[in-house]
């Protein structure tokens, strides 16, 4: 799934210095690079939050993460797709922090989750090295073969040091 343009991006000023202006989104895209850790909130049966940490990777204009099918942040996205995902500094004066509004979807297709346990390899190293079989990520160690994409419908860039909160939204 690909942004249909680049994404509408404004600052909001009762949470910016005055004078800021929209961070642009390749500045959110290159922290998703360097970034280690992420966290994901999902929302359970009974409507409260679950957050986890854990590690993804921006490829083809979404964010990727994968997990076991019995932890509890798949069994949430069974029942209803929708999640944050976050990442960011954190320290208070300087960095950018992102967080990303969407709905998760498995992605099974065998060709685009090898791009994807290739981009793991690169960004991770061999800690996180995947193979691809029966549509899924296969690794000894590591129970995490369901992958799911999160395209973004709506972002937010807290940068510090000169505060700004950006907001992208994306058309789908």
């Amino acid at each position: 799934m690909t942004t249909s343009a680049t994404p509408t991006a404004k600052v909001t000023p009762d949470f910016s210095d005055p004078g800021a202006t929209p961070t642009p989104w390749r500045e959110a895209i290159d922290a998703f690079n360097r970034s280690e850790v992420f966290s994901v909130t999902t929302v359970r049966p009974d409507g409260r939050p679950h957050q986890t940490p854990l590690i993804a990777v921006w490829q083809d204009d979404a964010l990727y993460f994968c997990t076991g099918p019995e932890e509890q942040k798949a069994k949430n996205i069974a029942r209803n797709a929708h999640v944050l995902l976050s990442t960011g500094s954190s320290t208070f004066s300087n960095g950018l922090d992102i967080v990303v509004e969407g709905d998760a979807r498995r992605v099974t297709d065998e060709a685009k989750l090898q791009r994807l346990a290739d981009a793991w390899f690169a960004k991770y190293g061999p800690d996180w090295k995947f193979e691809v079989r029966d549509h899924a990520f296969v690794s000894p160690g590591h129970g995490a073969p369901f992958v799911f994409e999160v395209a973004p419908r709506k972002a937010l860039g807290f940068k510090k040091g000169a505060f700004s909160q950006t907001t992208w939204r994306f058309r789908r």
